[in-house]
């Protein structure tokens, strides 16, 4: 058996770090955990247990909430630069499901969704990442001058300085 056989394969590797690229592009942790939160909200509402509370105009609330938490959750993934409206939206959703949805899910998931609404509050940028670099454009063509001699300029403006070669 040699070390060869042993090795992982160069385009396995290639889509790992892709994969991990991507994943610390954006607060994926953060947002994780706000869709969990919201969706265990979701699921303590269709519990069939007899403690749950449906009162009135609540009945929505404590299905919308946790709904836009979800949202919330994807949109986090999907535009990492609107990060801290949604994790602002997701903290102050995740205090209002103690309210609205059976005590925040059984509290777990409003600690789920003000976790990762602080993780996403919190997170920014890899600063240390080298810039991708674009293609250089090419250098335009030098002009050759113009003739001058019948330029007027408008009043308020100032004649250009005069070049070393103008000079004489």
């Amino acid at each position: 058996m040699s070390a060869k056989r042993h090795q992982a394969a160069p385009a396995a590797r290639g889509s790992r770090g892709r994969w991990r690229r991507w994943r610390r592009g954006r607060p994926f942790t953060a947002a994780v955990l706000i869709a969990l939160g919201g969706a265990e909200m979701l699921v303590t509402l269709r519990a069939p247990l007899g403690v749950l509370l449906h009162v009135g105009p609540q009945g929505l609330a404590a299905y919308l909430v946790p709904t836009v938490l979800v949202l919330c959750g994807v949109l986090l993934i999907t535009n990492p630069q609107q990060r801290v409206f949604y994790s602002l939206v997701t903290l102050v959703l995740g205090l209002v499901s103690w309210l609205t949805s059976n005590l925040g899910g059984f509290v777990i998931g409003m600690l789920l969704a003000l976790l990762g609404g602080a993780l996403a509050f919190a997170w920014t940028p890899d600063k240390n990442r080298p810039p991708v670099v674009a293609a250089e454009p090419e250098a335009p063509e030098p002009r050759e001058p113009d003739n001058d001699d019948d330029t007027v300029l408008l009043p308020g403006m100032q004649a250009p300085d005069p070049t070393p070669a103008d000079r004489g």
